[in-house]
């Protein structure tokens, strides 16, 4: 399905409440560098994590239909904060730090990954965490540590393959399969993988469906 596919209703109903959300304003509140000036928990959060340069950035802008939302940048490392977006007065959209490689100190490297794990452990309106994997390279060891701290924290998440465009058919399906195994003996794991192309829109609306469901059953749908 492209961005442009008409929703098929009789599939997934939150495929238009989906596209609805995302429809509606979004805007930045907040950017946080430490544990202690995150904003006061109000409203549900979503949040997105993924290695530096695996498209994060990309998939907010898709995702909220603006290219300009979330900065993209061809240099990774380049999100070095908490960022909070306002989605259509409904939930909080949290853009984590790229963690992994970054062409930055070391130093700060380690400070961003602190804070994302302990962001992770003690956010009690955190109910989903997105967890962006490259389709191209799969599950990598600096990936396996994240998912390590969502189960231990109880956090549920789920993986979201980015730059699906770039793998023919079968190698998207194998790639699919293989993180699926991955994560399958993972409690905190949602079982579902979900491929998606920030420069297609393959995906995107069923990545809206999928947390528009999700507010509905935290009753902020």
């Amino acid at each position: 399905m492209t961005e442009t596919s008409p929703p098929n209703q009789d599939v997934d109903p939150f495929l238009e409440i989906g596209r609805k959300l995302f429809a509606g304003e979004a805007d930045f509140i907040w950017a946080a560098n430490a544990l202690n000036n995150l904003p006061p928990m109000s409203k549900v959060e979503i949040a997105f994590a993924g290695r530096s340069n695996v498209g994060k950035s990309s998939l907010v802008n898709a995702l909220t239909g603006r290219n300009t939302l979330a900065r993209t940048s061809h240099t990774p490392g380049r999100t070095q904060q908490l960022n909070f977006f306002n989605i259509n007065d409904r939930f909080h959209l949290v853009d984590m730090p790229g963690y992994g490689f970054a062409a930055v100190e070391k130093q700060k490297v380690q400070a961003w990954t602190q804070l994302i794990h302990d962001y992770l452990r003690g956010r009690a309106s955190l109910a989903r965490v997105y967890v962006l994997i490259d389709a191209r390279h799969g599950i990598k060891p600096v990936d396996e540590a994240v998912l390590e701290t969502l189960g231990t924290a109880a956090v549920s998440y789920q993986v979201v393959l980015t730059k699906a465009d770039e793998l023919k058919p079968g190698e998207l399906d194998k790639r699919m399969a293989d993180t699926l195994q991955k994560i399958e003996k993972r409690a905190a794991a949602y079982p579902e993988i979900l491929p998606t192309s920030s420069r297609t829109g393959f995906g995107i609306p069923e990545l809206r469906a999928g947390i528009a469901k999700l507010l509905s059953e935290r009753g902020a749908g």
